[in-house]
């Protein structure tokens, strides 16, 4: 008389329940960075039947370009990194119209006319460095800021942090952000 052997079978119930806590475990201790950027507040949407592109006066633009060499051009002038700030605050503030009673510029005849109508226009190069947009964009930012944080200052007697949202509302309509950003095309 043979005996039949049983083959020995592997429980598999328990491999799903491990799977299970495992894929748990991962869940529970993988952390999701947020996704960091440069928060910019978009324009609205041009209301239809009116005209909101109206030209501007060229001194009212000052155009800065990051070419492909990781050069930093501002009106055809070769600057550097930490000069950026500095020249956008004069050309921002210059009161070039003689109107503004709180901007402290020199009233230059190639600088803006008032900071609301101050355009900066930013453009780079196919091959530029991520880092170094980045770069000048907090410089711009900077300039914007110490303005702002200036006028608050000057007309409320408080930092920034501590205005009321009219109130920082009020300043930011005094230093309106205004950036255009665009990619040059490269001619080949």
């Amino acid at each position: 008389m043979r005996f039949r052997r049983n083959a020995p079978s592997v429980n598999a119930g328990s491999m799903a329940d491990i799977a299970f806590l495992l894929l748990i475990f991962f869940l529970v201790t993988t952390t999701i960075s947020a996704d960091k950027g440069i928060l910019r507040k978009l324009p609205k949407d041009c209301p239809p039947g009116q005209i909101c592109s109206e030209p501007l006066k060229e001194r009212n633009v000052l155009r800065i370009l990051i070419n492909d060499n990781q050069e930093i051009m501002i009106e055809d002038d070769i600057v550097t990194l930490s000069e950026v700030k500095g020249l956008a605050k004069n050309f921002i503030d210059n009161n070039g119209n003689g109107t503004c009673e709180y901007c402290n510029g020199n009233q230059l005849d190639n600088s803006s006319t008032s900071p609301q109508n101050a355009v900066i226009s930013l453009q780079h190069g196919a091959f530029t460095k991520y880092q170094l947009f980045i770069e000048v964009q907090d410089e711009l930012t900077k300039a914007y800021y110490e303005l702002r944080e200036a006028y608050a200052k000057n007309i409320y007697n408080k930092s920034p942090e501590a205005l009321s949202q009219e109130e920082l509302k009020a300043v930011k309509d005094a230093y309106p952000f205004i950036l255009s950003e665009a990619k040059t095309i490269r001619a080949d």
